[in-house]
């Protein structure tokens, strides 16, 4: 194996502009090779063998910074990085010296620097309070968006980092495009006049969790007015409605709880159920 230390691509203004990205909330990913065994003889390497230390650094909507001396190998790891950003994960990928799959060859530290999940939530009322408290446990950068300037007041929600006075969709038509598998949405409002236009828009991101709260009632109701509108049931089916898991919750705290517990289990793949009635790794 050989060494980390040296390699192309090491210029310090990638390391200013990698701090500069960090520092800004902007999302970036640096893939540093970090080991390369040298191939067998009968192995045919198109192109200059990957260097231990070599970078390549990575903005959406830019091009990249640096190189890792292989444009196969470069191509393939350019498209794991991506994918690693998106997900907001950080890892060790391993491939031929050409980029092959299912070799280990070359092994690239892919390291994400993604900011940190939104929560939209939207409604001005008492569950929103709680809702905030704990999304900002989970990490969360909360926006707190009612129509209503009476109730949408950072005095009210102190921990939100942001308290918007709008309609919800108008936001949504201007920050939806930008949300991703990793953020969350919460219509909280139901009243038709807030939350159907909401949820219509929210249908159109690409955010990895859709909540509204209302009874079985409201939702049937909410239900048959987004029909009214043309949302498909498809697509209701993406909306967890009722919101929440039914975790016999009654207070907003309560409340508040079972909604992250249930983006949690969304976002890992997992059914909600008790770890005392399920078998297998308890973490993935």
């Amino acid at each position: 194996m050989s060494d980390v230390s040296g390699g192309p691509g090491n210029d310090s203004s990638m390391f200013d502009e990698l701090k500069a990205a960090i520092e800004a909330e902007q999302p970036v990913v640096l893939a540093t090779i970090v080991s390369v065994r040298q191939p067998e003889p009968e192995v045919d390497v198109v192109g200059p063998l990957p260097e231990p230390g070599a970078k390549i650094l990575l903005k959406p909507g830019q091009e990249p910074r640096g190189t890792l001396g292989n444009d196969d190998l470069e191509r393939v790891v350019l498209r794991d990085a991506r994918g690693e950003l998106a997900a907001g994960t950080t890892g060790i990928r391993h491939y031929g010296p050409n980029g092959e799959a299912m070799q280990d060859d070359v092994s690239v530290f892919i390291e994400s620097f993604a900011p940190p999940p939104r929560m939209l939530i939207f409604g001005a009322v008492d569950f929103t309070a709680a809702l905030t408290r704990v999304a900002k446990i989970l990490g969360y950068r909360v926006t707190v968006c009612d129509a209503r300037p009476v109730f949408a007041t950072t005095q009210r929600f102190p921990y939100a980092d942001e308290v918007i006075v709008d309609w919800p969709h108008r936001l949504l038509e201007k920050v939806g495009s930008t949300l991703g598998p990793r953020d969350a949405i919460c219509v909280l409002t139901h009243d038709p006049k807030f939350d159907v236009p909401a949820v219509i828009e929210a249908l159109k991101t690409k955010a990895g969790y859709l909540g509204a709260m209302g009874s079985r009632r409201t939702t049937d109701d909410r239900n048959r007015r987004l029909r009214g509108e043309g949302v498909t049931d498809e697509q209701i089916v993406r909306i967890q409605a009722p919101i929440g898991l039914d975790l016999g919750n009654r207070t907003p705290e309560e409340t508040a709880i079972s909604v992250c517990a249930e983006i949690i289990a969304l976002q890992s793949g997992r059914t909600a159920a008790s770890l005392k009635d399920t078998t297998g790794d308890i973490h993935d």
